[in-house]
């Protein structure tokens, strides 16, 4: 095994009501400047890094779609993509660090609050998966033109849930994600409301 320094592990796309979850892991090949938190960097500027992190490093992106998050659960999607990364980067490092406050009971894995701040990897990570979630829910959008996927991205904007309330939901939203703005209860997915 090659030692290639720290594989960052960071996510994008945990909590909006429609979309995939995407988390990607990245050990950094060469320095790149101006590396942070994809949430403090501006859209021209995580474009252009997404281009350099990607020629400057081994990573490995995973997609989870609605349909698994509803299935198996946000968390358990997060863990399995997780796991995916470690598996395809392991032949290059034995050090992974994920940007949160749980590892899962991964082996191996560690964690830190605000690691997307602080590691140049993870910084990296946050970047490839607010970009990849990006890019796919602005080309999904106008598969869906009712819903303006390319402005608020599957997040839960005010104008977001009114076009839910409108239109009901589409087979990218995250049924088993409660609106309490619709009087949804979460009772479990066999009493979700009906539109």
């Amino acid at each position: 095994m090659q030692n290639l320094g720290l594989c960052g592990i960071d996510e994008a796309g945990r909590g909006p009501l429609a979309g995939p979850l995407v988390v990607a892991g990245t050990i950094l090949l060469e320095e790149i400047l101006g590396l942070n938190d994809s949430k403090v960097l501006s859209e021209k500027k995580r474009e252009a890094l997404f281009e350099e992190i990607k020629n400057k490093s081994k990573y490995h992106i995973v997609f989870k779609s609605a349909k698994q998050i509803d299935e198996f659960g946000i968390s358990y999607c997060l863990k399995s993509s997780i796991e995916e990364i470690i598996e395809k980067l392991k032949g290059f490092t034995n050090s992974f660090l994920m940007d949160g406050n749980t590892n899962f009971g991964i082996q191996n894995l560690q964690k830190e609050i605000k690691a997307d701040a602080k590691y140049p990897s993870v910084s990296a990570s946050s970047i490839l998966a607010k970009v990849s979630r990006d890019r796919f829910m602005n080309e999904i959008s106008s598969s869906y033109p009712n819903y303006n996927f390319a402005k608020h991205k599957g997040y839960g904007t005010k104008a977001h849930i009114e076009t839910i309330k409108k239109f009901g939901r589409s087979d990218i939203h995250r049924i088993s994600f409660k609106l309490k703005a619709l009087g949804e209860v979460d009772f479990g997915t066999q009493n979700l409301l009906k539109f």
